[in-house]
């Protein structure tokens, strides 16, 4: 869901592209890109069976009212039929994820109506899908869904055709739910061929065929180094920074007024080399620190 500032750092080492697992967030947003393996995510979560999807975006940016919060989705997808899907990957159990959801669903309805429109059955139906590598609830299951019900006629819905699925990684009731759901909670904690049954749903194999193109790819290999360059020379950089304005501060703030400036200080190198279209400049200042102050002397930064 909200991504942390370390995208791709876990526990204070890089991992390996090839050692990556889609619960890895560079991995997931990779593997999304293509619309084949949203549609299998989507099936293999739910147990439906959707004939195509229309549209959809990864990373997609949905704006509150200036001063209020927006969000941010791993991706959201519309099949053939006007049924939205709002699919995220949480990994640690941080934040209070049923009134994020809740959150999410507001957000995401308001779009569909237009201003002035009269009444509300241009919603969409939406499924709102929360993949857990925890258990969110305790209760040893693979899957909490849940649907507004009528408290007193329990069989009674409410009809906003709303669902929200909260999938755990840690279940153990293998009896209560589809093996096609299993095996893939499984391979997304470990998405190699040790993570694949012999025996599993074709499209958890083509899914695992993908994930295996993006481990062995040479440019997405070079796009993560890039990340992962960056991402270091940023600490670096904020790191240096934030141990002068520590003297005088005190360590920890410091530390962090650091990180923020030594950031600041080269997205706006990068977007003053972006508006000159000076493409190489930006590519040699992320690998060079001599030249990167050159730069900085360059434009005052």
């Amino acid at each position: 869901m909200e991504r942390t500032e370390n995208l791709i750092m876990q526990e204070d080492r890089w991992k390996p592209l090839k050692e990556m697992n889609l619960t890895d967030d560079f991995l997931f947003d990779v593997a999304t890109a293509e619309l084949e393996n949203c549609k299998t995510i989507i099936e293999l979560s739910t147990g439906l069976r959707l004939k195509s999807l229309k549209w959809k975006e990864g990373q997609k940016v949905i704006h509150n009212i200036p001063g209020k919060r927006g969000i941010r989705m791993d991706f959201v997808a519309e099949s053939e039929d006007g049924r939205v899907f709002d699919v995220e990957m949480q990994n640690r159990k941080e934040g209070n994820i049923p009134k994020r959801t809740r959150f999410y669903q507001a957000l995401m309805d308001a779009p569909m109506l237009k201003s002035g429109e009269k009444g509300f059955d241009k919603l969409k139906p939406l499924f709102i899908i929360v993949i857990c590598d925890y258990d969110p609830y305790g209760m040893k299951k693979y899957c909490y869904t849940f649907e507004n019900r009528c408290k007193e006629q329990p069989d009674l819905l409410l009809g906003d055709e709303v669902t929200k699925l909260f999938l755990s990684t840690k279940g153990e009731n293998e009896d209560e739910v589809s093996k096609e759901l299993v095996d893939f909670l499984h391979y997304i904690t470990e998405s190699n061929e040790h993570g694949l049954p012999e025996e599993c749903d074709e499209r958890l194999r083509r899914l695992h065929e993908s994930i295996q193109e993006i481990k062995t790819s040479t440019s997405v290999e070079v796009e993560y180094m890039k990340m992962e360059e960056r991402e270091r020379l940023v600490k670096e950089e904020a790191t240096e920074r934030g141990l002068r304005e520590g003297r005088i501060r005190g360590r920890e703030e410091g530390r962090i007024e650091g990180e923020r400036i030594g950031e600041e200080r080269l997205a706006n190198l990068l977007m003053k080399l972006s508006k000159q279209n000076r493409q190489e400049d930006s590519i040699k200042a992320l690998e060079d620190l001599e030249y990167r102050k050159k730069l900085y002397e360059e434009f005052g930064v």
